[in-house]
């Protein structure tokens, strides 16, 4: 005899194969930095900071060889946390270089797009629900 926990269990099971989201992120094309193609310097940053920013050398200036790009990163007074931003800004631009609208990017900019115009249009709909119940219980156009 077959218990109702697993029939619940299978029955959840099936219902997140039906509706499991469609909409997932393709990483699999993002570039892979490697260490012989960068050139990496670290000057004096400017900016709010005082002392701690005017004598320290923590602004990161990131070129990729190949491509020329060049990447300039003073977002910390940290120059390790300056060196993990500025990679991952360049592997960004390698990305929308290299994959275009396949980048990892512009598609989690789709996917938002998406969301807020399924809510735009549910709420869109609650609305219409909304006045035609208003006009038939009270009658009249509000």
């Amino acid at each position: 005899m077959i218990s109702l926990r697993i029939i619940a269990t299978k029955l959840r099971e099936l219902n997140y194969l039906i509706y499991r989201p469609k909409s997932t992120i393709d990483t699999s094309r993002v570039p892979v930095l490697r260490e012989e193609d960068l050139e990496e310097m670290f000057v004096r940053g400017s900016g709010p900071g005082g002392q701690a920013v005017a004598k320290t050398n923590n602004k990161v200036v990131l070129t990729h060889k190949p491509t020329g790009i060049v990447i300039q990163c003073h977002v910390s007074r940290s120059l390790f946390k300056n060196r993990e931003e500025a990679r991952r800004l360049l592997t960004d631009r390698l990305d929308e270089l290299q994959n275009g609208t396949q980048s990892v990017k512009l598609q989690q900019q789709r996917i938002e797009q998406k969301k807020y115009t399924e809510a735009n249009r549910r709420k869109l709909r609650r609305d219409e629900l909304k006045k035609a119940w208003k006009e038939r219980e009270f009658g009249k156009e509000i």
